[in-house]
């Protein structure tokens, strides 16, 4: 079975709007400066990359299902021009109530991707900036790391705490017996994955 890394969007992959606002157009991703450089160590590392986000905003009315699917695609192919393969994005397009099961912190997002993609959850990992995506990850049986950004905040449950998602994937790959070492000081992708 395969490895994969679980990666939220929003505050993991590019900055995420103020509270209260979403991402409804291609023009609005801010890809963080490493991001890439994570993925690509993640694809040499022998992960699966998978994207895995809530996106209630469709349910709110801000984009369609065809307008978020555009910017994932494009999402992909961006960051595929510099080698770093996104394999998968599976979105909750749900409102918060009434619940659903795919919505974080509940785990469905993540067994539907590791049921079709074969993945063995108990040697992949759950990178998220938020306490709801390390509770999808341990509930799929992950590992976990939480991205933090410049914040002081330590206190959670996760595996890994990290700075960025280019800083949790330098000490996923220094924990995980058997993986090839990449070098924190690895070149970084300037460029916005264009």
């Amino acid at each position: 079975m395969k490895k994969a890394a679980f990666l939220d969007r929003d505050g993991v992959i590019n900055r995420k709007p103020p509270e209260g606002q979403y991402v409804t157009r291609w023009e609005q991703m801010d890809f963080f400066p490493a991001a890439c450089n994570a993925v690509c160590m993640l694809n040499r590392a022998g992960f699966l990359v998978i994207v895995v986000t809530n996106q209630r905003c469709v349910a709110q009315g801000f984009l369609t299902t065809e307008e978020m699917d555009f910017i994932h695609a494009r999402m992909c192919r961006e960051f595929g021009a510099v080698g770093a393969t996104i394999h998968a994005v599976y979105y909750c397009s749900h409102e918060i109530q009434p619940p659903c099961s795919c919505r974080k912190p509940q785990p469905r997002m993540l067994l539907h991707a590791a049921q079709k993609h074969g993945v063995d959850l108990a040697a992949s990992w759950m990178i998220g900036d938020s306490q709801s995506d390390v509770e999808a990850g341990r509930a799929a049986g992950c590992k976990t790391a939480r991205v933090i950004g410049d914040n002081k905040f330590t206190d959670c449950a996760a595996d890994v705490v990290a700075s960025s998602l280019f800083d949790a994937t330098c000490k996923i790959l220094q924990i995980t017996p058997g993986l090839l070492q990449y070098p924190p000081h690895m070149r970084v992708v300037k460029k916005r994955c264009l």
